[in-house]
């Protein structure tokens, strides 16, 4: 009885659903998280008959035919490419991307990853790093006497020094962007990586070719929408529970069957 192995498929995939909502709702915290959503599509078909295949000499032809499906399978966990909201911290190194981009970090093995988690840090040598302690690119460092930094909407980092009546200029912060952002592979504590589907990263000024400007002493927000998730969690849970309802009818069928005499 191919019921059986089709509900089978379909709490399979409501499981996967719970699984990407758990997901959300647990990162609703999760500075610059944006949301997944799991997406599906159907199996293959069993072509009991055709559509179009001739049924007379005089060329009828089936119009529909007999297909039965074979159940559903998951396609893809999406990126909900939206901005969450900006919360004001009061940190130097605190930077909200208000648009669209990444903060591009150095990782230990040399290669970059991106964030939107502009929690920055300054280790021991003064260097800009992230809370993992990943250089931010292009590596900038902080001299121990400055008594204060300043980033603007561009990404110019200064310095103020106490013996010092202007600012001085230690360098530039930029941005990354892609072509495909959903294709980029989350590799956790807020970073991705490039891939073949996301494009090669274009890197330039903020506030540059389509890309967005930074605000100091500003966080991004998780774009979790708890009401949305809880609402999708019912949904979830209500179809996982049809399918299981679908085994147990499919179950019944089958010892009837047996108890024939």
């Amino acid at each position: 009885m191919r019921a059986l192995q089709i509900a089978a498929t379909g709490m399979s995939a409501q499981q996967t659903r719970v699984e990407v909502i758990s997901n959300n709702l647990a990162n609703m915290s999760t500075t610059g998280y944006n949301a997944r959503r799991a997406e599906f599509a159907d199996l293959h078909y069993q072509q009991a008959t055709r559509p179009g295949t001739v049924t007379a000499a005089d060329g009828t032809v089936i119009p529909a035919g007999v297909q039965l499906g074979l159940g559903v399978r998951p396609t893809a966990v999406s990126i909900n490419l939206q901005q969450g909201a900006l919360t004001q911290t009061g940190g130097d190194l605190d930077l909200a991307i208000d648009g669209d981009g990444y903060i591009e970090v150095t990782l230990p093995s040399g290669i970059s990853a991106y964030t939107r988690d502009g929690g920055l840090k300054r280790s021991p040598d003064g260097l800009i790093v992230t809370s993992d302690g990943y250089a931010v690119a292009p590596g900038i460092t902080i001299p121990d006497d400055a008594r204060s930094i300043s980033i603007n909407a561009a990404g110019e980092v200064f310095a103020y020094f106490s013996d010092q009546v202007e600012p001085e200029l230690l360098g530039q912060l930029t941005l990354a962007g892609f072509s495909n952002e959903k294709g980029l592979e989350a590799v956790g504590s807020n970073l991705f990586l490039e891939t073949a589907a996301s494009g090669t990263p274009q890197v330039t000024t903020p506030g540059q070719e389509g890309l967005g400007t930074l605000r100091q002493g500003y966080l991004e927000d998780s774009s979790v929408d708890s009401v949305r998730e809880i609402t999708e969690l019912i949904k979830a849970q209500r179809g996982y529970e049809l399918n299981a309802k679908v085994i147990t009818a499919a179950d019944q069928m089958l010892a009837a069957t047996t108890q024939v005499r």
